[in-house]
């Protein structure tokens, strides 16, 4: 049985999915933002009664100018989660050096909270401080996996990605579908990229889907309505 914890405690595939699952969360919000962000600038100009090539230079601006804006922001943010992975780690090893007793306790106790008997919960944690302290600690305390910690790189080339993927449905919808149908087409072939975004948020988020699409469809379609009406006020 000891044996049997002692693997599972070391295996790693849970933070990979995870990592995996924060890329799938930044490929998700960056396309749903591609989508409503481009969206409203086109119908935007849209409702100020431009000539398509306004339209197209319109979108493909704000399609590049979002997709560097989410994927930096997205580097950004993961890079400073992944520095502080590091920065708690660093710190669990100077606990571990100073106070080894009070980190084996501590260790102790969380397998105890398990439901672990605490005569078996001591062993765990006895090998496991003994064979790889900082490891057994950072992963049962903080959920971090030492050498497996977030790439910013990833997160930000998924949101990039996605963010331009997102934008082209408007920009293509706006340009080339006849002008007595430009706005209408775009704005129904939007409200069906937002509920499929919407789905697979609450999917990865595991939260109530309807809600999540219904919120989702309501944002993006507010937001066209608001931004073509703004553009129709100063229609030429």
């Amino acid at each position: 049985m000891l044996d049997l914890h002692l693997h599972r405690s070391q295996a790693k595939p849970s933070l990979r999915l995870s990592e995996w699952l924060n890329v799938l969360r930044a490929g998700v919000l960056g396309m749903n933002d591609g989508i409503i962000s481009t969206a409203g600038i086109v119908l935007g100009v849209a409702g100020a009664q431009q000539s398509s090539f306004a339209l197209f230079i319109a979108g493909v601006s704000g399609m590049l100018a979002g997709a560097f804006s989410m994927g930096g922001g997205e580097y950004v943010s993961v890079s400073q989660q992944r520095d502080m992975q590091a920065m708690t780690a660093h710190r669990q090893k100077q606990a571990i050096a100073k106070n080894y007793p009070k980190e084996l306790a501590d260790l102790t106790a969380v397998y105890t909270a398990k439901g672990i008997s605490k005569e078996l919960a001591q062993q765990v944690a006895t090998e496991l401080m003994l064979k790889d302290g900082l490891g057994a600690t950072c992963r049962e305390k903080y959920n971090i996996e030492l050498g497996n910690y977030f790439n910013p790189w990833h997160a930000a080339i998924s949101s990039f990605c996605s963010f331009f993927a997102g934008a082209i449905l408007p920009l293509l919808t706006i340009t080339l579908v006849p002008a007595k149908w430009k706005v209408s087409v775009t704005m129904l072939a939007v409200a069906c990229a937002l509920l499929l975004t919407g789905y697979a948020s609450a999917t990865l988020g595991k939260t109530k889907r309807k809600r999540a699409v219904l919120r989702n469809l309501l944002v993006g379609l507010l937001t066209m309505f608001v931004t073509y009406a703004v553009g129709h006020l100063f229609a030429i």
